[in-house]
């Protein structure tokens, strides 16, 4: 069939967990599929080198075709500024959807943000198009969470939106149980949602490295953001420094935080953690893979206790130890999977316990631990798992 995609982010930007290896499986399954996106920004919030507005752009990234539709660039802590990114991507979706000639059956929506979905759901009456909505994050809970200016009452005005997606789609794919039960709980069908758990988007898996006796090197890829709470990490390392000095912390990411946290470490005289810039997806993936371990945190919130961030299935299929401070259903994850010490999250000196007794452990224990994380996700969360149920959805959908 033929399927529109819609995406606010989309390749090369960071943590496209269904980016061009999704959609070369749903053609390779039949489909035909159009990725429309908005012009890379993320997450620096400025254009990528190669990249201007303009009203329309086609590209193919790696075999996928794609349309690029303009948008308001911004990533920073203004609300003003991130609803402005929301709803010209919104209007441009919109006014896409319902002026292309050419018919969609069926459009894949990609949440958040929510205004995507909003698109989709207003097209659909008009176009009769039916979308399947896959939540990867909670609205408007996640905007109350991430500390946003204004972000609580923006989260109340954005639900009856929410609500609105909610019932207009014909299909909801979620990541986890937690999401599930919310979403029952708010009054959506428990027919009508799906749980998959996301996979990593490494093709192929790195191999995994041989032991190493060097001191240990912790790392960290990902965004510099209010849910991350990576000013826990900075206060852990101050901690750690204080007892060994045979670690080092390296954080690669960019985000709204950055400035802050180095500012932190600085004041803090902490030597063994350093910040990088943000590096390419096939980069950072072998930065996890020579590490030592791999660090994970975020916020202490009720909303990230039913969320699995994507970095823990990276995590673990990259075959590295973890140390996390994390709650609820991610953290139950990584203790299953035998690959993780796991500790509350926003807790320097829990956190700072963790890395010691990590450091403190023999080499080949660490390394068990890293194969025991593969062969967790290899089990349980595969990319040949997720597409499959992937797929079942979209075609029931479709028949439906």
């Amino acid at each position: 069939m033929r399927i529109v995609y819609l995406t606010h982010w989309f390749d090369p930007e960071p943590g496209v967990i269904k980016g061009p290896r999704f959609v070369r499986a749903l053609e390779a399954a039949g489909h035909e599929v159009t990725v429309v996106t908005g012009f890379p920004n993320y997450p620096g919030g400025r254009l990528y080198p190669g990249y201007r507005l303009r009203p329309i752009m086609r590209e193919t990234i790696e075999g996928v075709s794609v349309v690029r539709l303009p948008l308001y660039p911004s990533h920073d802590g203004s609300s003003l500024h991130r609803a402005l990114t929301f709803l010209s991507f919104f209007l441009s979706a919109l006014i896409y959807c319902l002026v292309r000639r050419t018919r969609f059956a069926l459009a894949y929506v990609y949440h958040p943000p929510i205004t995507v979905g909003l698109a989709a759901a207003i097209a659909g009456l008009v176009r009769r198009l039916p979308f399947v909505l896959e939540v990867q994050d909670l609205w408007p809970d996640t905007i109350a969470a991430t500390g946003m200016g204004g972000g609580r009452w923006i989260a109340r005005l954005l639900d009856p939106a929410c609500r609105f997606v909610y019932r207009r789609a014909a299909a909801i794919l979620v990541q986890s149980e937690g999401m599930r039960r919310t979403l029952v709980a708010r009054g959506v069908p428990p027919a009508k949602i799906t749980v998959s758990h996301n996979w990593a988007d490494l093709d192929p898996l790195p191999s995994l490295p041989s032991a190493s006796g060097d001191p240990l090197t912790i790392v960290y890829g990902g965004n510099f953001g209010r849910a991350q709470a990576l000013a826990t990490v900075v206060d852990a390392a101050a901690l750690v420094e204080q007892r060994r000095r045979d670690v080092r912390i390296l954080l690669y990411g960019a985000g709204i935080d950055a400035a802050m946290l180095r500012e932190r470490a600085r004041r803090a005289g902490t030597s063994i953690i350093e910040f990088r810039d943000r590096i390419p997806r096939h980069a950072i993936a072998e930065v996890f893979a020579r590490a030592g371990a791999l660090l994970h945190h975020l916020a202490a919130d009720p909303l990230f206790e039913i969320t699995i961030p994507s970095k823990t299935q990276v995590y673990l299929a990259t075959g590295r130890p973890i140390v996390a401070g994390i709650a609820g259903e991610a953290a139950a994850l990584l203790r299953e999977s035998g690959a993780a010490l796991v500790v509350p999250p926003m807790d320097p000196a829990a956190l700072a316990q963790a890395i010691c007794d990590l450091a403190e452990m023999p080499v080949a224990e660490r390394q068990a631990m890293g194969c025991a994380g593969r062969h967790f996700y290899q089990q349980n969360l595969s990319f040949e798992q997720g597409m499959a149920r992937t797929l079942a959805l979209i075609e029931g959908t479709y028949r439906a």
